[in-house]
């Protein structure tokens, strides 16, 4: 099964502004049908990044089968982290990076690694606030998702 992802790590969580984030899965069953799911966690001070990763770690924790998956996000920390193998080195180097600074937000990637184990996922970088199509959508539904109703409790992230 081909699965989408659009994550937006500053999605509106509340209606005075930004904060929370929103994550949105759409697939199509055998059937043909497409199908949609959104979540959102409300409003969450913390930053972009790790608000980012929450919402990634969101849309993959809600896959209960392995599935081809690709999520955009607008994080090129996220994107590169895969994409050009810097999570490989963290985990080499004990999660230091550069001049043995700490990777930040750690238990959260242990456990983005751990919810994409099971499936094929390609991180898709969309350049954002540029007019770039690609950030438009993913921004547009990831915020409507952010916005509903269907939020996730206390980072557990697989709770609806």
């Amino acid at each position: 099964m081909k699965v989408i992802i659009y994550t937006d790590g500053s999605a509106r969580g509340n209606p005075n502004g930004p904060g929370g984030y929103g994550t949105r899965l759409e697939y199509t069953d055998t059937n043909g049908n497409l199908h949609v799911r959104e979540y959102s966690a409300g409003y969450v001070k913390t930053t972009n990044n790790r608000m980012e990763l929450m919402a990634a770690i969101a849309g993959l924790e809600a896959l209960i089968k392995p599935c081809d998956v690709d999520l955009y996000s607008d994080s090129q920390y996220l994107v590169r982290a895969f994409n050009d193998h810097w999570i490989d080195n963290w985990i080499k180097k004990g999660w230091k990076r550069g001049k043995n600074s700490p990777v930040l937000n750690v238990d959260l990637w242990k456990r983005l690694l751990k919810a994409k184990e099971m499936h094929n996922v390609r991180f898709i970088w969309v350049k954002g606030h540029d007019g770039n199509p690609g950030n438009e959508r993913c921004d547009q539904l990831a915020t409507a998702a952010a916005d509903g109703d269907n939020l996730l409790i206390d980072e557990g992230l697989n709770n609806e």
